[in-house]
């Protein structure tokens, strides 16, 4: 007993952990340590077997139950049995994505040996491809119509996807006999692996298609135009479903993925469906106030009346003139950052008429102090 590490400490979890932290430790060490990743590893083949004789016991209500309260003593009759119940649906403990990720890790499918399924089926579907397109600020806000060109795997014209040239034909696989997965045994899992020699399929053509060499698949330059709606943002995919990779033997096309990338523009920021720039005015406007017409995005003129008294970094609200909202008539907001530009220097007849305007406001020379919380951000 001396030499066994307590379960909560294999696990790393603490002792009043729900079955959920439980259920994701186990996975995370079975993924690192599984004997079919780590072939030849002593060690790791023991961890592994020490964290699954550890989830056996801290994942079923009654075995935790006794162990709690006796330690080993209350479950070495139960526990590293087969584990039995550690094993007994592999997609509750590991989601049913479970298949996917040996089959990543191992090169196949994968059964366990105490009863689990197995993946027999060949995956024949195409792969879906990424296309990154860069738009400029405005084309992400109004949208717009895009030509794109790629390369995709394509059905072979010579062969129309069977792979074979003119008279050829299929035999049975020697290596599957047909099954279209091999099996072999590691450890005390059994591992089920897709065929190298058919892929899969199960047969063999004699007389491979020059053109494709066998694959079915040709790759073909693909051009698209496609269309970006108004409002689209940093990030955004869209999805061109069966515009990916051709399916071999029947299977199906997979998509493109469409991933957007806005350029920044210079004098407009965008935050959601509103848009931000700053203009310049004189000291004159700012005091008296004015109406200046500034250039939009979009190269429209707007309009905006400067109040009297505006401050430096006042900003105004022009509303329904910033981004439109995807699939709606709806805009943001364009807000406008006002900047009080003193000058440098001034004429005479300027400096006299200052020099009279502050004799009539009688400026404090001993000013107080302004709560910084009361400054706008």
């Amino acid at each position: 007993m001396a030499d066994k590490r307590d379960y909560y400490e294999v696990l790393g979890v603490e002792k009043n952990a729900d079955e959920d932290t439980i259920k994701r430790a186990y996975r995370k060490l079975a993924i690192k340590y599984h004997p079919d990743k780590n072939q030849g590893n002593k060690e790791a083949e023991a961890k592994f077997k020490e964290a699954t004789e550890a989830y056996e016991v801290l994942s079923d209500s009654d075995k935790r139950a006794k162990y709690d309260q006796f330690g080993f003593a209350g479950v070495d009759n139960g526990a590293s049995q087969g584990y039995s119940h550690a094993f007994h649906d592999f997609s509750d403990i590991f989601g049913s994505g479970f298949g996917d990720i040996f089959e990543n890790l191992f090169g196949g499918g994968f059964s366990g040996g105490f009863g689990g399924g197995s993946r027999s089926r060949a995956n024949n579907d195409g792969a879906s491809l990424r296309y990154d397109l860069e738009l400029t600020f405005s084309e992400a806000v109004y949208g717009c119509k895009k030509d794109i060109e790629y390369r995709r795997y394509d059905v072979c014209q010579s062969c129309g996807g069977s792979g074979g040239a003119p008279g050829s034909s299929k035999k049975t696989c020697g290596t599957c006999n047909g099954m279209g997965q091999i099996r072999s045994s590691r450890g005390f899992f059994s591992v089920q692996q897709t065929c190298p020699t058919c892929g899969g399929v199960g047969t063999v053509i004699d007389k491979p298609c020059a053109s494709c060499r066998g694959t079915g698949l040709q790759e073909k330059k693909q051009k698209m135009t496609i269309t970006i709606p108004a409002g689209v943002d940093e990030g955004k995919r869209f999805v061109i479903h069966n515009q990916g990779d051709a399916g071999k033997n029947g299977g199906a096309a997979g998509d493109l993925v469409v991933i957007v990338h806005v350029k920044a523009d210079t004098y407009f920021e965008r935050d959601g469906n509103d848009l931000y720039c700053a203009v310049p005015i004189s000291l004159s406007q700012a005091v008296l106030g004015a109406s200046i017409d500034i250039r939009g995005l979009a190269g429209q003129t707007i309009s905006i009346k400067i109040p009297e008294g505006t401050p430096h970094g006042k900003m105004l609200r022009i509303r329904d003139e910033g981004v439109p909202y995807t699939n709606s008539s709806k805009k943001g907001d364009l807000y406008v950052k006002i900047l009080v530009q003193l000058p440098s220097k001034i004429s005479r007849e300027q400096q006299k008429i200052m020099q009279q305007y502050a004799a009539l406001e009688k400026a404090t020379t001993s000013p107080d102090l302004v709560p910084l919380s009361s400054l706008s951000r």
